[in-house]
């Protein structure tokens, strides 16, 4: 319910808002100024890193209409908050839909009903003055709007909200109005009227300037936060410090800026090729008129050329037909046909039903933007017309170009976990700043120097490199994908990739083979099937009705000589070897308007000829298409209406998935056996096509034709056959899916392919194992009063169905552990698109359920495939998907990684995309994604750990009011640090997949546990140099006179002047060598290989800088050279306390060492940190040997000691999976339904059937 004042925006959709009213408070803008001055801006930053603050701090409420400013906040998982500014213009009326000729608005009079008010306008003080001058005898209204990412959202009166205006959609007009309402065109002056609502025709990606992207990248909290710490470092001095961060910031800053600018480049770049054309439109005078696209309105028709162009905008066409190439949106690069939108005509029964005009239901019917216009079909004296429905932004063009410019951002654990990290460290920089104070002011240190080191200890904590370090190894990973082909426009989503636990994959293209080869025919005669037949290509077959059906029943059309459309239509016609001729402009005039297109038989298959007369006989086996019903995916049908020459009533033939075929023809036709028959091809994984025939009535003439409603030709149908095609696996898919489950990742097949042949398929590559069972869920939507059920039935063996004991849930595919496997029977679920629809409607509870164990997924559209990836998502996995790019964009763009086969302009919908043609490219991916996530944990915790030594160092040498040199923190923060986390994220991937997951955050148990344990490590290792120092016996408060080399033998004389700053002391240079060592010692220790990454051995340049910087720090440790002493501020000790130092350092590796490598990885990690399924799900195998005794037994202690006793899972799918273990109702009988009941409790009921 919405809240007083709070409305709704974009309502159910995927960018739903609330939204909130505020007008401007003059005295609260005094008090935020004020405040602004006090904090010396600082409180400016705030409100413009927190926009909610901002406007509540600046503003009152008021109601949605009366608002200047509005705030909203997204209704998903990451509500985000949004302002905008409400603006005005003046109009001469209050819908762009009001006929100005006959209609005098006045501001209080309601506008019609559209639906929605006006958006997408350039209020341009020119063309509205204009306007207001040629309509001066109307009363101006005011209009008021506000912009949200390149939207208009206009307020409207009727629903008393802001709402967008797309097109002509919003008026509901139907689509016997866009023939007879809207064919005619718009005056200049309504045009002129329209634009002042809907705007330019025209999808702008305006390039922010240098400046602009400047102070947005200067203004992020992370630079903001080192502005104040170079300031700071200024007065303290620390020039070269404070220097090379400025020097790094600078050239972050600069990368990113030129990464950006070049990416909104790109953009404009592919948004603006072919977006403005000249085109002509038609005005209502019947004239025609030529303009830029980008003139053009809703309502325009518009003229097509013969010799095609690029859609400018989403129009309908009214007349003619277009071939059509759409992969900039489908990825589908087989051109498509399309037809004019039909025209019911009033009184006729067997016309097109009148409907409200959709361009998604109507989407054969629409060219939209951006797609190429190969060429047109159209006859004698008329031209190929359409109506623009959808201009700029809101055609489908603009809105994938907003969902690039606007993206949600990525949920990931790894991000949260990562801000939650740093706030703890901000944290512990908040103990030191007081433990500083405090200690200052004990010790009465002058109150400037206080606030310096106070605020020092904070800039030491929050290490300024983390931002570069962290992108290191995504960009490192980026590179390796490249170099196998995989190309990545989402950089952040490769972290995703290493979590990724189930991968969905089409069918058609992805696992199989693109092409089909046809296998044979089996004919059907007086209801009978008949023997399979290898080839059509007969001469006892040339004038049969199956022939005629192959022949005709396409969408193939011919460009530039070529026969191109669907794989499938090419090879059934190569099958007969039938051609195909498309008329001429000439000789559609010579045939009156009846046959544009032309298809003939061979000559070798016919019959001798008479030489007198062969034209006139070969033309008795032409035959003219003279309509065609394109394939529809939600129909799974195509239907053509054809006349043979020389004959006066004209046929229907029909082509699709045979059960739809079968339900459409007349049931004596259908043979007995038809459910076995198509079931013995589909399970050898055939694809099964079915055609049919009708002989139309008499009186349906060529012009009765072209308005006849589709449902009136596709009934009552003759069966004629069915053609049996091969679809081959590739040869890569099932080793691909071996090794992805030997990973415990989970496949998916969604398809819209037929379910018998799907199963089959996922057989066949092994996605379901030989002694796996198959239960289809068949649901039935609700009618005559009952509610709506599903029925269980076995995919196998329908007639043995086994006892519910015999089947029960196996866990071992939903918790992806690795221990031994379950004898328990696994089983899959196998659904179609249809029963998916209704399972998500009527029984939402156990789609949850289904999908713990969906296998297969047939019959599946774009849409469907969408709402199964949010499904899967729904119960916490981490979503891959694979496709080809046709109809899979809407999932590659849901899921958390999607991949694209296909190298077309769709594959910018997807976040990777494979040159290589197979899914080889899924596991190289993870394994990628795993490399990259481990690496981003690997220097996290590293740059952790390098924050934490330097601020126990500091923290330390304040306790004598001494710090670290300058040239210190730089040879510390340059030499070592950046060195080292730079190289430390070459590793390549491992070589292969592996069963055990990667941790999904930093929060956990083992990354906490490693990094503490380090912390304490080194913290224990700094002390005890600091406190041993003080005891030595030839210790004292160093002075430039000080000579404790004396007793060595490398003495020098020390000829360093005063230090006021007190930096040159005993506790600083032992403080200095040994913490140097304690950041090579932890990068070493966090660079860890396998089993996700190459071992660092094999890394060549960390291991060099590592060896480079042991080396070094070793001479300078053993071997003193005054100039190097004098330039890191160091003092001269004696070669007794230096090997003391470097036994610390030595016994500091290996208590590190053994705490990482052992006691984390073999003991904690084994017997604690990992719940495999038979400690969280009770279940253990029947004998335990000894050592797996003594395991299980130290597992328990040792989780006890650690509070990991009866740990749940933390992923909703294993909390599903653990309830269903204990229901003694599920997996549900294959004798069982299960009914929907409208009861509160539940939602369904399991119901026994006899």
């Amino acid at each position: 319910m919405e809240q007083e004042n709070v409305k709704i925006l974009n309502r159910g959709e995927e960018d739903e808002m609330e939204l909130q009213g505020f007008r401007l408070s003059r005295w609260r803008l005094a008090m935020v100024g004020l405040g602004v001055l006090c904090t010396g801006g600082f409180l400016l930053l705030v409100l413009y890193w927190l926009p909610e603050w901002c406007v509540k701090s600046t503003c009152t409420r008021t109601t949605v209409q009366d608002a200047q400013v509005v705030l909203l906040r997204s209704t998903d998982e990451f509500r985000r908050w949004f302002l905008a500014k409400v603006r005005v213009i003046l109009a001469p009326g209050r819908s762009p839909f009001h006929i100005l000729d006959t209609q005098t608005p006045s501001p209080d009079t309601p506008s019609p009903d559209t639906g929605k008010g006006p958006r997408h306008q350039t209020s341009q003080a020119e063309p509205n003055q204009e306007l207001s001058r040629r309509y001066s005898d109307y009363q101006t209204t005011q209009i008021r709007y506000f912009t949200h990412h390149s939207a208009k959202y206009y307020w409207n009166g009727e629903a008393q909200n802001f709402e967008v205006l797309t097109g002509l959609e919003d008026m509901q007009v139907s689509c016997s109005a866009l023939h007879s309402e809207h064919s005619t065109g718009l005056s200049r002056s309504l045009q002129e009227y329209r634009r002042l609502f809907f705007g330019v025709n025209e999808i702008a990606v305006k390039v922010p300037s240098v400046f602009k992207l400047l102070i947005k990248e200067v203004l992020n909290p992370f630079y903001i936060f080192q502005l104040f710490s170079v300031i700071l470092w200024g007065f303290e001095e620390y020039y070269y410090y404070a220097a090379t961060i400025v020097f790094m910031s600078f050239i972050s800053i600069a990368t990113s800026l030129y990464t950006i600018k070049k990416q909104y480049i790109t953009l404009r770049d592919m948004v603006a090729a072919h977006s403005i054309v000249r085109m002509s439109i038609c005005r209502a005078n019947n004239e025609i008129e030529e303009v830029i696209s980008t003139d053009v309105v809703p309502g325009d028709v518009i003229i097509i050329p013969s010799n095609g162009t690029i859609m400018p905008c989403d129009a309908v066409l009214i007349t003619g037909t277009c071939i059509v190439n759409e992969s900039m949106l489908t990825g589908e690069s087989v051109p498509v046909t399309k037809t004019n939108l039909p025209n019911p005509v009033q009184g006729d029964r067997d016309a097109e039903k009148d409907c409200t005009f959709s361009t998604e239901e109507h989407k054969r019917h629409t060219l939209f933007c951006g797609t190429h216009i190969i060429q047109t079909r159209f006859y004698t004296g008329e031209l190929v017309k359409a109506v623009v429905v959808r201009t700029g932004f809101s055609t489908a063009k603009g809105q994938l170009v907003r969902s690039i410019l606007y993206p949600k951002p990525t949920d990931f654990k790894l991000y949260h976990d990562a801000y939650l990290f740093l706030l703890c460290l901000v944290g512990v920089a908040a103990i030191g700043f007081i433990y500083t104070i405090v200690l200052s002011v004990m010790k009465e240190v002058p109150v400037k120097e206080i606030i310096l080191e106070s605020l020092d200890i904070i800039t030491i904590t929050v290490p300024p490199a983390l931002p570069a370090a962290m992108t290191a190894g995504i960009v490192y990973a980026q590179r390796r994908l490249k170099s196998i082909g995989i190309f990545c426009i989402s950089p952040q989503r490769i972290n995703i990739c290493g979590q990724i636990n189930l991968v969905c994959f089409d069918k058609t293209g992805t696992l199989t083979e693109d092409g089909l080869d046809m296998w044979g025919i089996q004919r059907v005669e007086n209801g009978s099937f008949q023997l399979s037949e290898e080839s059509a290509y007969k001469e006892s077959l040339v004038m049969s009705q199956f022939v005629a059906c192959m022949a005709t029943c396409h969408s193939l059309t011919k460009i530039e000589g070529q026969l191109s459309g669907d794989p499938l239509d090419l090879k059934m016609l190569e099958a007969i070897s039938w051609t195909l001729e498309e008329a001429t402009e000439e000789e559609t005039a010579l045939h009156e308007r009846i046959m544009p297109t032309v298809v003939r038989p061979p000559k070798e298959l016919l019959p001798s000829q008479p030489t007198a007369s062969p034209d006139l006989d070969l033309s008795v086996y032409e035959i003219g298409i003279v309509r065609q019903f394109p394939f529809s995916s939600a129909l799974q049908r195509m239907s053509v209406v054809a006349r043979r020459l020389g004959e006066k009533r004209m046929d229907a033939y029909l082509k699709g998935a045979p059960e739809v075929v079968a339900s459409l023809c007349k049931k004596e036709s259908v043979p007995e056996d038809f459910p076995e028959v198509l079931e013995e091809y589909t399970k050898k994984g055939f694809r099964v096509i079915a055609l049919a025939h009708r002989r139309l009535e008499s009186k349906l003439t060529w012009h009765r034709v072209q308005n006849v409603n589709r449902d009136h030709v596709e009934a009552n149908m003759e069966f004629l056959g069915l053609i049996i095609m091969q679809n081959k696996l590739k040869t890569e898919t099932p080793g691909v899916l071996q090794d992805l489950h030997r990973a415990n990742i989970r496949t998916v097949m969604v398809t819209g392919d037929n379910m018998l042949t799907a199963i089959s398929v996922a057989r066949d590559c092994d996605m379901i194992p030989p002694q796996d069972k198959i239960i289809i869920a068949d649901a039935l939507p609700p009618r005559d009063g009952q509610t709506a059920k599903i029925t269980w039935r076995y995919a196998d063996k329908p007639g043995k169905m086994p006892r519910l004991e015999e089947v029960v849930i196996s866990l071992e595919d939903i918790c992806h552990m690795d221990d031994a496997k379950s004898p328990q029977q696994q089983f899959h679920f196998a659904m179609s698109g249809k029963s998916f629809d209704i399972i998500m409607e009527h029984f939402p509870d156990m789609m949850q359920k289904l999908v713990l164990h969906g296998t297969v997924f047939a019959r599946m559209a774009p849409d469907q495939k969408t709402q199964l990836i949010e499904a899967l998502q729904g119960v916490d996995y981490y979503v891959g998907m694979c496709g080809d790019g046709a109809n899979d964009c809407g999932a590659l763009k849901r899921a958390h990684s999607g991949i694209s086969l296909s190298e077309l302009e769709a594959s910018v919908a997807s976040p990777f995309t494979s040159r290589t043609p197979n899914i080889s490219c899924v596991p190289n991916l993870i394994r990628e994604g795993r490399a990259a996530l481990i690496t981003s944990f690997c220097v996290f915790k590293f740059m952790a750990l390098y924050s934490m030594i330097q601020y126990v160092s500091v923290t330390l040498l304040y306790s004598i009011l001494s710090n670290l040199g300058d040239l210190q923190f730089l040879f510390i923060d340059i030499a070592i640090i950046l060195f080292l986390v730079f190289t430390m994220s070459l590793n390549p991937a491992w070589k292969e997949l592996v069963s055990q997951p990667p941790p999904s955050g930093l929060i956990s148990a083992p990354l906490l546990f490693s990094v503490m344990t380090q912390i304490l490590i080194c913290l224990a290792f700094q002390v005890i140099p600091f406190l041993w120092v003080q005891q030595q016996p030839w210790y004292e408060q160093w002075t430039p006179q000080s000579d404790a080399c004396s007793t060595s033998n490398h003495s020098f004389t020390n000829t360093s002047v005063l230090d006021p700053d007190y930096i040159q002391n005993y506790e600083n240079t032992s403080i200095f060598y040994v913490s140097s060592f304690q950041y090579i010692i932890v990068a070493i220790i966090f660079s860890k290989g396998k089993p996700f990454r190459q071992p660092s051995y094999k890394n060549w340049p960390f291991m060099l800088s590592a060896l480079t910087l042991y080396v070094f720090m070793l001479f300078l440790l053993f071997h003193p050279i005054e100039a190097m002493d004098e330039f890191f501020e160091i003092v001269c000790v004696p070669f007794s306390w230096r090997i003391k130092l470097f036994l610390i350092v030595l016994a500091n590796a290996a208590v590190s060492v053994f705490v990482e490598t052992f006691l984390l990885d073999v003991v904690l990690l084994k017997l604690v940190f990992s719940r495999d399924k038979q400690t969280s799900y009770g279940y253990a195998p029947a004998a335990m040997t000894p050592q797996v005794g003594i395991d299980h037994w130290g597992r328990k202690c040792l989780s006890w000691l650690c509070c990991q006793r009866n740990a749940a899972p933390k992923a909703r799918y294993m909390h599903l999976a653990q309830e269903l273990r204990v229901d003694p109702d599920w997996p549900p009988r294959p004798t069982t339904t299960t009914e929907a009941k409208p009861c509160p409790e539940k939602d369904y009921q399991m119901i026994c059937s006899s």
